[in-house]
């Protein structure tokens, strides 16, 4: 099967958590599979041809309810990039949710994945969360048989910081892809970690400086989950810093004419590090209003882009 998956370059990728119906074992039905339908025809429609997925995600139903897509659309999975992520295993009765990197479980995962998509090949697998009991080499080698058998072509990972990179790519002979985390205009500890240095807020910022460093260095694609903040600045603002920066965006959405859904992700397709925001809800015309994020370059000044950092952080800068 040939794709176009090898070109690594997709500015969006449409996240596919909020498809399948109700975060629970019930079935999913007949109106799951038309929301869906209507949800992929938008993103196709904008110009996304890279669809996220995870195993965990409404148990298992947002992959089954895509692959019947696939079933009834001949041709549509030669025009796609189709990822999905494992590792993450959810609470059952008595044993509790955890993290399961072990090679067995990744291997049988994938081949579950791959039958709910009804596809012979992933493009992409993330590892979606560390495991504090992961052996790497147990990893590596379960990777490589996957790679081997043509059952994943690419790997990648999510959630992880530069260290836990490195340990893994140590023993896997094939590149690691991309690292998906959660960045936003509202999650911005990922952008600040490098500008807080020598300050007091340091502090405060928990995430693991050089992360971001270390993957531009080594061709790490980063992934933006949650990328239009949850809503924050297009309709759901809460505080003042919220409202001020919504309005901000409104502005220049109408200055570029565009929407305030494809100035958000501007503003992290801006950034040098080629961060490749997800696009995660389900509606269809929140979907169609990334459109342009999709099909033009960021039309943020370095001034316009600053003025939405600091707008959106409250405070100047340090």
């Amino acid at each position: 099967m040939t794709t176009n998956a090898d070109t690594g370059g997709e500015r969006l990728l449409y996240g596919c958590m909020g498809l399948g119906g109700s975060w629970d074992t019930t079935p999913h039905g007949a109106a799951d599979v038309a929301a869906a339908e209507q949800a992929i025809e938008a993103a196709l429609d904008s110009g996304i041809t890279a669809f996220d997925h995870a195993d965990i995600y409404r148990h298992g139903k947002s992959e089954a309810v895509f692959g019947e897509v696939l079933a009834r659309a001949p041709g549509l999975r030669e025009r796609i990039v189709l990822q999905t992520k494992c590792g993450i295993r959810l609470a059952d009765g008595d044993v509790p949710g955890m993290y399961d990197l072990r090679g067995t479980s990744i291997v049988r995962r994938v081949e579950e994945s791959l039958g709910r998509l009804r596809t012979d090949v992933l493009d992409v697998l993330l590892l979606h969360r560390p495991d504090p009991l992961a052996d790497p080499q147990d990893i590596a080698d379960a990777l490589t048989s996957l790679h081997r058998q043509g059952l994943v072509r690419r790997f990648g990972v999510s959630n992880m910081s530069a260290a836990q990179i490195s340990l893994l790519q140590d023993c896997v002979g094939l590149p690691l892809v991309a690292n998906q985390l959660e960045m936003s205009l509202h999650r911005r500890d990922w952008l600040e970690a490098g500008v807080l240095v020598n300050t007091a807020e340091a502090a405060s910022n928990g995430f693991p400086l050089g992360t971001l460093e270390h993957c531009r260095a080594e061709g790490v694609r980063l992934q933006a989950w949650g990328a239009l903040a949850q809503g924050r600045y297009t309709g759901r603002e809460e505080t003042p810093a919220e409202r001020a920066t919504a309005r901000l965006v409104a502005s220049l959405a109408e200055a570029k004419g565009t929407t305030p859904e494809t100035v958000l992700l501007w503003w992290l397709q801006r950034h040098p590090a080629r961060i490749t925001p997800v696009v995660g809800s389900a509606r269809p015309e929140r979907i169609r209003a990334c459109g342009d994020a999709a099909r033009r370059e960021p039309e943020l000044t370095h001034e316009e882009w600053y003025r939405l950092w600091i707008t959106a952080r409250g405070a100047a800068l340090p």
